[in-house]
């Protein structure tokens, strides 16, 4: 409770507010204030053209605040400013440093269990907890603060009900339905233990080749205003109800700002835009998040105007804090501060001084505490500015009740495992999966189907259920996973079979569309591969420039007349032009999540009127007419889209789809440019390790070996989260890591205009045998390299720039024509390789060139 004094004196003033605001026909939200009395909320008036302040001001306890920091040490200072991650960080070091906060990132667990219970999430937050308020001084106790990734349900937790991303949610425009989801994924996060979610992402993507789009809700600023509200308020309860009591957790608004719009959608990139639109169209979500009583932003990896958003002391400070009004905190981005000029994962002042009041360092941590606090003791970093983050973080514990709670254990539905997936969640996610689809094609009225009718299904996507739960599903890229991985979860496929065979009719699965005995109808699933970040940013939104193996299946089909209904999985609006000339219905799933019987219930919608089964969707982006059009958004100047944003059809509309072109210039574009891998293999190319003599094993995970361990890899932070690569060799044989094509590729014209392999390159350990580069075709043509003499030199101890002509792979007897893995790595030599941003580049400047002559 607030003392009654304190109490008395902010009624007054919110009752001053509250009749300047009645004055102003224009004013909202001017009071309210909760059943309790301890969460008031006053209204303000908009003071600045591009950010105005919020309209909401939540009450705080700052002679608590100001008493807490009085009692604590420099030390205990720092210590807050501090997050580091599970798999770097113990309770032990918890207490020993009073740390702020801790982080699951994608991929971590407790026990480095994947399938670790609700009751180990909890024991291990529990331990944390502990561990930072055990003090045998005087000092306050200050609770340590976790947050998870929970973007689309609690969806790091084994068993967690998983939504559609947020690309699938703008779809919908149906701002009640996220304060369900928010409310879900609330009570799914609390029976682990946790209290706070990094999430939502209120980005509004403007270029859909950015590997992030499917986190944004729309291209519209207005839907991902109101879409991300009603999330906020489902997360964290309502401002005049239940905001932030134990049934709810916190938000976060991220990132902070203008991360859709960098340009070419290149991920951490560079915002280009002046300040009205960065407030117009990229602080949108940030006004409706204020407006809901966001407590914690997290700032953008991106820059803006060439300026990093972590080291930004005008977005960060002036423009958030101060003109905004954000008395809440500020939190990194995993290691963000440490791209700012001069800084380092492990110390970067430009970061705090800028306005991050919490370092999100998952490995470097104690550097990072160490470096702080010599920054504080020189004035590197003022009293005031440490007081004001330290500030920040107790002001949020304490609107959170942390400081007076009993630990994680105390949350509501702590512990309880049948929170996760509860079946009230699913039905609400399973909604959430039917008004996401966008009906974009029915010729001939060819859906709804009849669930007894003789039905195939077809699509190699339609066997894996990480193509519709996507990245940020178990894994940070979600590639990682199984349907063993999601229990209770539904696949598409099974869903429709489901439906057909309790209705009596026949189904039939297989991945080539063959068949027996010849269906009514084929239903082709299709999906991009998942990803997450950087490694889904693309160069160009065709979905298949050169796999055509689908394309001659539905062709097949259709010529057999059998009308072919196409479900596409994706993380993006994409150029399926031929897709769509080869299906007679086609739907726009987007990434489902794991309630796959959404989809089905809407294809064999069975009711008279449709009213209850109908699509509902519509685009919350623009589809591309052309696959390289670049940055397509509605209000553009010049916008010509193949389907307009909002399109969507429903059941009954008599729109008849003729041909579209599908001509295109990029089986001409060069591959000058080309990611192979960064810290994983980027697709169209796929990893895969292979000991002498045995079958080779797909290495899709962070830590791949070969069954005698001849081969090993890991996946690990360089620059940025999971950006390289480390390839041990153990010397027992001659093994090989291979980066494979899924169709044949050509570089043979990039070879004759001088192009080459680029890679940037570490060598801790080196071996008197040679290690080989090969590019290899199916006839068995290779180029092979030996490239150890250079390879073994003293400079390669440190990160170097090397890069090998193409041609020289030629004159070992390369067909660069017909490449199908365009780069293996071979040796029977213990060497220890890390590789990072393997690409072919038009020149070797600045790089170690290989000789080949």
């Amino acid at each position: 409770m607030l003392p009654k004094k304190i109490f008395t004196f902010i009624t007054l003033i919110g009752l001053i507010f509250y009749l300047i605001g009645c004055s102003d026909e224009n004013s909202s939200n001017s009071f309210n204030q909760s059943e309790n009395g301890e969460k008031l909320v006053i209204g303000s008036q908009a003071q600045d053209e591009f950010w105005p302040k919020s309209k909401t001001l939540i009450a705080s306890d700052e002679d608590r605040i100001q008493s807490l920091l009085a009692n604590m040490s420099i030390e205990d200072k720092v210590g807050q400013l501090v997050m580091g991650e599970i798999r770097h960080l113990t309770p032990e070091e918890v207490n020993k440093y009073k740390l702020g906060g801790v982080l699951n990132g994608g991929g971590a667990f407790p026990n480095n269990n994947k399938h670790a219970s609700a009751a180990e999430w909890l024991d291990l937050a529990d331990a944390f907890y502990q561990a930072s308020i055990d003090r045998k001084d005087d000092a306050p106790k200050i609770p340590i603060l976790w947050g998870t990734d929970a973007v689309h349900g609690n969806s790091n937790v084994f068993g967690a009900t998983m939504f559609p991303h947020n690309i699938g949610l703008g779809a919908t425009r149906n701002p009640a339905l996220m304060k369900q989801l928010g409310a879900v994924t609330a009570a799914e996060v609390s029976a682990t233990g946790l209290y706070w979610t990094f999430a939502p992402t209120v980005a509004v993507p403007r270029d859909d080749r950015w590997g992030r789009t499917y986190e944004g809700f729309s291209e519209d600023p207005a839907i991902v205003a109101e879409l991300s509200a009603a999330m906020i308020e489902g997360l964290q309860g309502s401002l005049n109800k239940d905001y932030l009591d134990h049934k709810h957790i916190l938000a976060t608004a991220k990132h902070f700002i203008g991360d859709g719009g960098t340009q070419n959608g290149i991920d951490q990139g560079n915002t280009l835009v002046d300040e009205q639109t960065l407030s117009s169209v990229h602080g949108a979500g940030y006004f409706s998040a204020m407006d809901m009583g966001i407590q914690t932003v997290m700032a953008s990896f991106n820059s803006w105007q060439g300026n990093k958003i972590h080291g930004d002391h005008y977005l960060l400070t002036e423009v958030l804090k101060n003109k905004m009004g954000f008395d809440g905190f500020v939190v990194g981005d995993w290691n963000g501060h440490g791209q700012v000029p001069g800084c380092s994962n492990g110390s970067c002042a430009k970061a705090i001084n800028a306005g991050v009041d919490m370092i999100m360092v998952p490995e470097d941590w104690e550097d990072v505490y160490q470096n702080t606090l010599k920054q504080v003791k020189s004035g590197e970093i003022s009293s005031a500015r440490l007081n004001d983050a330290v500030s920040r973080i107790l002001r949020v514990k304490l609107r959170m009740g942390m400081l007076d709670d009993t630990g994680p254990k105390s949350r509501a539905g702590a512990g309880d495992q049948s929170l996760l997936g509860h079946p009230e969640h699913r039905k609400i996610a399973r909604q959430a999966v039917r008004e996401s689809l966008v009906l974009l094609k029915n010729n001939a009225q060819t859906l709804p189907l009849s669930p007894n009718a003789n039905v195939l299904v077809a699509g190699a996507a339609a066997k894996e259920i990480y193509n519709q739960t996507g990245g940020w599903s178990m894994t940070w890229l979600g590639s990682e996973t199984t349907l063993d991985d999601f229990p209770g979860a539904t696949r598409i496929v099974d869903a429709i079979e489901q439906s057909v065979t309790q209705a009596g009719g026949d189904f039939e699965f297989n991945e080539k569309g063959e068949y027996q005995n010849k269906p009514d109808v084929a239903i082709i699933i299709l999906s991009e591969p998942p990803y997450a970040e950087g490694p889904g940013d693309r160069p160009h939104l065709a979905f298949s420039p050169d796999n055509r193996e689908h394309l001659a299946v539905m062709k097949k089909l259709q010529a057999d007349g059998v009308p072919v209904v196409t479900v596409f999985l994706s993380g993006r609006p994409m150029w399926v032009n031929a897709e769509l000339n080869a299906s007679d219905a086609f739907v726009a799933a987007w990434l489902p999540g794991t309630e796959g019987q959404g989809v089905s219930d809407v294809l064999f919608c069975s009711t008279d009127n449709h009213s209850d089964c109908d699509f509902k969707g519509k685009l919350a982006f623009s589809w591309p007419k052309l696959p390289d059009q670049g940055p397509l958004n509605i209000n553009d100047a010049k916008y010509e889209p193949l389907f307009e944003f909002g399109y969507g059809l429903k059941y009954g509309d008599s729109i008849e789809l003729g041909e579209f072109s599908e001509e295109s210039d990029l089986a001409q574009a060069s591959a000058i440019g080309t990611v192979l891998l960064k810290g994983r293999a980027f697709p169209p190319f796929k990893l895969v390790i292979k000991e002498q003599d045995k079958a080779p094993i797909l290495a899709n995970s962070s830590l791949a070996k070969s069954g005698n361990t001849g081969v090993q890899t890991q996946v690990f932070d360089w620059k940025l989260q999971e950006d390289a690569q480390r390839i041990h060799f153990s010397g027992s044989g001659l093994h090989s890591w291979k980066l494979q094509a899924d169709n044949m590729i050509s570089w043979q014209t990039e070879s004759d205009q001088g192009a080459l392999l680029a890679m940037e390159i570490r060598v801790p350990t080196r071996s008197a045998k040679p290690i080989f580069a090969v590019i290899e075709n199916p006839a068995g043509w290779k180029g092979s390299l030996n490239i150890s003499e250079q390879l073994s030199a003293e400079s390669f101890t440190q990160w170097q720039r090397f890069a090998i002509p193409l041609a020289c792979f030629e004159k070992r007897g390369a067909d660069l024509g017909r490449i199908s893995t365009p780069l293996t790595l071979q040796s029977d030599g213990d060497w220890t390789i890390e590789v990072s941003n393997i690409r072919i580049v038009a020149n070797a400047d600045g790089m170690q060139q290989y000789n080949c002559d």
